[in-house]
């Protein structure tokens, strides 16, 4: 019987990929239901080839331009944010595929957790900023919370060598991003090309100026922390320019499991959709004969100052990690817009923090507030400060 799956998000890069995995996989597997926000044209050539029963739009289009777009669709068209949720919780789903950009899909994150359900986590939002919501959902539920970004694939893999008791460590692996040779002055006054320039992955705006920030790094120490039930002391991270060394595991005995492989997001996304088997999959084989070396360094927390704040609100917790994550959100927004320099995203989430009182064991409603609060934060400050954008 074909496992059935839900992809919220599935016009962005993660969610082709996982159609891409899916396909090569389509004797055991169904699509049962895609989304999209805005992009109707691709949502449209997927829900031909694959014919979901449900496609779901969250930006709300007019009823006119959903029936032209999906004029030859048998299936149901749902439309608006809440549609994920209902997306997420269908009964029929097996497996909820997560891959909704920032904090939109946190609600159906949680649904699927509550519903019981295998959640293949894509984004970092819903462990980031309600990690003790949704741990505690699949607690109580017996939901699957299984990771797709490459780091917590690895980790998740390499922790089958082991029980989690016998874990010493994590190591998260970072690239470096563009910057992780340069200046101090360099780095501060980047450019937007500049800081889109990263030398191994190929990914979206957001995540790659986070990369060269290192905050995405910053943001898997966090949701490891949550993932994997660990203090923060037990994760560490490590540059490793090569991206081959995906993360690493080091247990008591001093063994260190390392999940290795060619940087391609398809092979943890199909390692999420079949566990706990393998299967053949597209992932390019690994070649160690042409690699020549693997370099590795500690990160300069001086000089990736989102990083420090990364582990520093990992040990904090609470309502701290919405604020890190939201206030990044709306700092690397103002950066693409040119509206601040690069070193200014930093300066802008450290003062959101500064600003913000933290507070602990906070209801869905409440973590959506004050994510909002931080962005209205970051805004108010560039208005009331103009110089900041000198």
């Amino acid at each position: 019987m074909k496992k059935k799956v839900v992809i919220l998000g599935s016009t962005g890069s993660i969610g082709c990929n996982a159609l891409q995995v899916i396909d090569a996989l389509s004797s055991e597997y169904e699509v049962i239901a895609l989304s999209a926000h805005r992009n109707l044209d691709l949502l449209a050539e997927q829900v031909r080839k694959f014919t979901p029963r449900y496609a779901a739009v969250t930006d709300e289009p007019s009823e006119r331009v959903l029936k032209q777009t999906f004029s030859d669709f048998e299936g149901t068209v749902l439309s608006g944010p809440e549609s994920l949720v209902e997306l997420a919780s269908l009964v029929e789903a097996d497996i909820i595929v997560s891959a909704v950009v920032g904090a939109a899909g946190l609600p159906a994150a949680l649904a699927a957790a509550q519903a019981g359900k295998t959640l293949a986590i894509a984004n970092k939002e819903p462990l980031v900023i309600a990690g003790e919501l949704l741990t505690a959902a699949a607690r109580k539920s017996g939901a699957t919370l299984l990771p797709i970004d490459s780091e917590h694939s690895a980790v998740f893999q390499a922790m089958q060598a082991g029980r989690p008791q016998e874990v010493r460590k994590v190591v998260l692996t970072a690239s470096g991003g563009p910057f992780r040779k340069a200046t101090f002055e360099q780095m501060n006054n980047a450019t937007i090309e500049e800081a889109m320039a990263h030398p191994t992955w190929t990914m979206g705006p957001k995540i790659t100026i986070d990369s060269a920030t290192m905050m995405n790094k910053a943001l898997e120490v966090i949701e490891a922390v949550w993932l994997f039930d660990l203090p923060v002391d037990k994760v560490n991270v490590v540059i490793h320019p090569e991206s081959i060394i995906h993360s690493m595991v080091e247990f008591i005995d001093g063994s260190v499991m390392a999940q290795l492989g060619t940087p391609d997001m398809k092979v943890p996304i199909q390692y999420a959709l079949t566990y706990p088997e393998r299967r053949e999959g597209l992932g390019e084989g690994l070649r160690l004969d042409k690699l020549g070396q693997l370099n590795f360094q500690t990160p300069d927390f001086n000089h990736f100052r989102a990083l420090a704040l990364g582990f520093e609100v990992a040990a904090t917790l609470g309502s701290a990690p919405v604020v890190f994550n939201a206030a990044n959100e709306a700092a690397v927004a103002a950066f693409l817009e040119g509206r601040i320099r690069f070193g200014q995203i930093v300066e802008l989430i450290d003062h959101c923090l500064q600003t913000h009182t933290i507070q602990e064991h906070l209801t869905l409603e409440e973590l959506l507030q004050i994510d909002a609060w931080a962005w209205r934060e970051v805004a108010e400050r560039l208005d009331r400060n103009t110089t900041i954008v000198n």
